[in-house]
């Protein structure tokens, strides 16, 4: 970037805010106007510390645990969703709740139950200790086995015809699953599973984005926590292919030397990531010298989630 002409910046299209992202912080900032501050969220409302810290400013107030909330307080569960556990010491205690949980994940629940309603035993592909995996395994009745890589399959202890069932954490995408989804079927004779198109819309969309993305570009900037899933995922799509990829939090993170011989800057963010934080790693790129943003053609996403009854206006 020590030359004069402008570095070329293309954004991934889509990036940034999922439908559910949109939702559950709706669902906060409504909440506080409708019954005044404080409101009260368990867990991050979504994997971005931003938005977090912008919703405090505002009088939410997060906690890992219910017994941190006061009673009658109103309480709101976050967009990865919770386990059954949590949802009965709410109704236990009284506590009026707003569930921001993603509708997407809630079908996921909802699957795993039905199929272990039928007999089924239940395989649940995703990432131990994301709070999205915890919530759906405590939310589906009986024991549920989570596979994390094609290793986890071949460790199962289940016979080959054993009636079996899986579904999959939503922040990975059909290319995330699908070595692992084949490893299942070639392992058990009686396996049923959602259709593909059931997976997360966003997520699929913003890794296939990051791809066509990853083409034309040098250097991969993807914007996001460190915690999220989904941003973490990206950054290590475009490692994948070849391309120096770097996540980071905002433009305050951006090392001007990973940009030493780049000509073309390719910039993407995880679903729970906002468009202002986008905005601030362009103006530090700027910062470093000139840059010409264009937008990659892509998908365009319409899908909008509903807030709750006790949110909408009559």
């Amino acid at each position: 970037m020590t030359d004069a002409r402008p570095i070329e910046v293309l954004l991934a299209q889509p990036r940034g805010f999922c439908a559910g992202v949109v939702r559950a912080i709706e669902i906060v900032e409504c909440a506080l106007e409708k019954y005044g501050p404080p409101v009260y969220v368990r867990h991050e409302i979504v994997h971005n510390k931003y938005v977090v810290e912008s919703l405090k400013n505002k009088g939410a107030i997060f906690v890992e645990d219910l017994s941190e909330v006061p009673p009658k307080a109103v309480t709101v569960f976050s967009a990865h969703g919770v386990a059954r556990s949590v949802e009965e010491e709410a109704a236990a205690r009284g506590l009026p709740v707003l569930n921001a949980t993603c509708p997407l994940v809630t079908k996921v629940h909802n699957q795993g139950k039905r199929y272990k309603s039928k007999g089924r035993t239940l395989i649940l592909i995703g990432h131990a200790g994301h709070p999205e995996v915890e919530g759906t395994m405590g939310q589906v009745p009986g024991p549920v086995l989570l596979v994390q890589d094609v290793d986890d399959v071949a460790a199962l202890t289940l016979h080959a015809d054993t009636p079996v069932a899986y579904i999959t954490q939503t922040t990975l995408s059909v290319d995330d699953t699908k070595d692992i989804i084949l490893a299942l079927q070639q392992r058990f004779t009686d396996i049923q599973g959602p259709d593909t198109r059931d997976i997360c819309y966003a997520t699929q969309n913003r890794q296939s984005a990051v791809r066509d993305l990853s083409k034309l570009v040098d250097v991969i900037l993807v914007v996001g926590a460190a915690n999220s899933s989904n941003s973490n995922r990206l950054r290590e799509i475009g490692t994948e292919v070849g391309v120096a990829s770097y996540l980071i939090a905002d433009g305050s993170e951006l090392n001007a030397e990973w940009l030493r011989d780049a000509k073309t800057v390719g910039i993407t963010a995880g679903a729970s990531a906002p468009e202002v934080l986008v905005d601030d790693v362009i103006e530090a790129l700027r910062r470093i010298g000139p840059v010409a943003v264009s937008v990659l053609p892509g998908r365009e996403e319409n899908i909008e989630f509903r807030l709750p009854s006790e949110l909408t206006p009559a």
